[in-house]
């Protein structure tokens, strides 16, 4: 994913900043403890489709 996107994007329900999990290629949104997928270079903004962040996830 570009970065100069991430940049662009904030989170769809608090427009907080968002971090970037290569390793489950997400968009991690620490404040609402959401984790955004990002499906074939595209990222799925939706909070239908966002998983909750474990506690181990959202402390790190």
């Amino acid at each position: 994913m570009e970065t100069r996107l991430l940049e662009i994007l904030v989170c769809p329900l608090c427009k907080g900043r968002l971090n970037i999990n290569s390793a489950h290629t997400e968009l991690v949104c620490r404040a609402d403890r959401l984790a955004f997928p990002v499906r074939d270079g595209i990222p799925v903004m939706l909070e239908s489709e966002a998983r909750a962040l474990t506690e181990s996830e959202a402390s790190t």
